[in-house]
């Protein structure tokens, strides 16, 4: 991809249905997306002085539908988990679309967002120029409103389920969680701002296939699809321009630092695959789960449960057009490339 071609976006910048720029792309005809959309236009550009009937996403909430799908439990097969009653299981799943949420929004605001700055401000010196900077700078702007649609989602879901559920109640999320543990242990700068590329690439060229396990899921609620579906459009590009930057600034690299930049990026790649245990363990004494902490530890120490994120075809082309494929510290046999 040419970074020139940022612009060239599905639905372009300008978004088919009039929204404004940095809005995801949608279909105006769709009456969720076009809910989803006109709800977090409203939301980013409310004036005092014009006051605007705003689409109620409640009204098409859908109860009996599950917040979100069994492929976000870890334990979704567990006897004790099969032997809840039906609230339980509920509740649980409510929780798990919140968790989903907060740890996008996570991963968006401590994660990607700083990453883009350092780019921005060209502190990797790829040398790309100022059409890397205009599309870095479009991409920031589409992460905020991507943090406002999941935060429009989980509201909804606590209104309409009558739980409380805030998201203050959980721990920050696993991969952001992840992140800031190797800022923290970075010996230099220099080394910091390689940790910030690493994890910025994994997270923009890994959320789709995470998005995916909500948005390709029929039998969840239509406002969760939709906003899945709706954030994974922009992520597309994003996951572009995020590997482009990396090639272009893994060019210009020590030998010491293309060592520490991939076993960065090994890092970021086992944090996102991970289930985040810590995230359900709290979940399960919020919800007072019978046996629960017992239910989670039987999990974790299963040899044979499955990474949560198992689609890492676009990372996996990433290190083949760097040629570092064999030079990277991660089993691939443990994902799916294809």
């Amino acid at each position: 991809m040419s970074i020139d071609s940022s612009d060239e976006r599905s639905g372009d910048h300008q978004g088919r249905s009039g929204t404004p720029p940095g809005l995801p792309a949608h279909d105006p005809t769709h009456p969720v997306e076009s809910a989803v959309i006109s709800r977090l236009s409203g939301n980013w550009h409310r004036r005092a002085a014009v006051k605007r009937q705003e689409p109620d996403l409640d009204d098409l909430f859908e109860p009996d539908r599950p917040d979100c799908p069994d492929s976000l439990l870890p334990f979704r097969d567990h006897p004790t988990y099969l032997a809840l009653d039906d609230g339980t299981k509920a509740r649980l799943r409510a929780w798990g679309w919140i968790a989903f949420n907060k740890n996008i929004q996570d991963i968006e605001q401590r994660v990607v967002n700083p990453g883009f700055a350092l780019m921005a401000a060209e502190a990797f010196e790829t040398g790309l120029g100022e059409s890397m900077t205009v599309a870095v700078t479009q991409a920031m702007v589409d992460e905020q409103y991507h943090t406002l649609m999941h935060l429009n989602a989980s509201a909804v879901t606590r209104r309409r389920r009558g739980w409380a559920m805030p998201d203050s109640a959980l721990p920050l999320g696993h991969k952001a969680r992840r992140h800031e543990e190797r800022l923290a242990a970075a010996a230099t700068p220099a080394l910091r701002r390689l940790d910030q590329l690493a994890y910025t690439t994994v997270a923009e060229i890994s959320i789709n296939a995470y998005l995916d396990l909500v948005a390709d899921d029929d039998a969840v609620q239509p406002i969760n699809r939709a906003t899945a579906d709706l954030h994974n459009r922009d992520e597309y590009c994003h996951s572009s321009i995020a590997a482009e930057i990396a090639k272009a600034a893994y060019a210009h690299l020590t030998p010491e630092h293309r060592r520490f930049f991939l076993a960065s990026l090994a890092d970021g790649m086992e944090a996102f695959a991970a289930n985040d245990y810590t995230t359900w363990h709290r979940i399960v004494e919020l919800t007072d789960v019978p046996g629960g902490r017992q239910m989670l530890q039987d999990v974790a120490a299963s040899a044979a449960r499955k990474r949560l994120l198992q689609d890492f075809g676009g990372l996996h082309r990433l290190c083949r057009e760097m040629d570092v494929l064999d030079e990277l510290p991660f089993d691939w046999s443990t994902v799916s490339v294809g």
